[in-house]
């Protein structure tokens, strides 16, 4: 299939037609264009090669290039679905689509617990959730001691791990979230609705209708 682009952008590494990342996320063609305008002003901000490096991607989701954290690492991993080390126009939008309003639940959940399963076994574990929690404290610039800090892992792992295994599976999560639903409000973006109105010029310009 052909690559489609706009008369004034060059076709990059990853890119994937409009119309085909529609028909597979909640987003509007009008809308995957617009994001790839967005994605094109973050793929270029350090390196101009049409790829989103981890340190572009800190700089505009996280204002942050320079300091390591945690959650934004693991937020990159997460969208970088072929795992080599980049993101790729399709792999943006393909991620940011369970942030959009219209996303089923299951994955909003599913995307939240991976996030948090850290060495990617398929359970979360005591020092896992610990870390997160650190790491989400960081970027949110909120400093505790290391005692609440503790107190408050321990007292959701005894609340979520309900096997009593010293552990959180995908399925004891989900429960989880079902009883605590503003856990996953997070995982909803409600200005992803509007991105035609702050990136108009691909509504303007496309080539295919929705």
């Amino acid at each position: 299939m052909g690559c489609f682009c706009s008369k004034d952008v060059r076709c990059k590494p990853g890119y994937e037609e409009p119309i085909v990342l529609a028909s597979e996320t909640p987003f509007t063609v009008n809308e995957v264009e617009a994001l790839y305008d967005l994605f094109k002003k973050i793929s270029s901000s350090i390196i101009d090669d049409g790829l989103i490096h981890k340190e572009e991607f800190q700089l505009a989701l996280f204002n942050n290039s320079s300091k390591h954290n945690l959650f934004a690492d693991r937020v990159f991993e997460l969208f970088d679905i072929k795992r080599n080390g980049v993101i790729e126009s399709g792999e943006f939008v393909r991620s940011l689509s369970v942030f959009h309003p219209n996303a089923p639940e299951a994955d909003k959940i599913s995307f939240l617990f991976r996030l948090y399963d850290l060495r990617q076994t398929g359970c979360i574990e005591h020092e896992e959730l610990k870390e997160m929690v650190m790491a989400l404290l960081s970027e949110n610039v909120v400093s505790l001691s290391d005692d609440v800090v503790e107190s408050i892992v321990e007292k959701t792992m005894m609340e979520v791990d309900t096997k009593k295994d010293g552990k959180i599976d995908e399925e004891e999560w989900r429960e989880f979230v079902k009883k605590n639903p503003s856990i996953i409000k997070i995982m909803t973006l409600s200005n992803l609705k509007e991105i035609t109105l702050q990136f108009p010029s691909f509504v303007l310009d496309t080539k295919v209708p929705d």
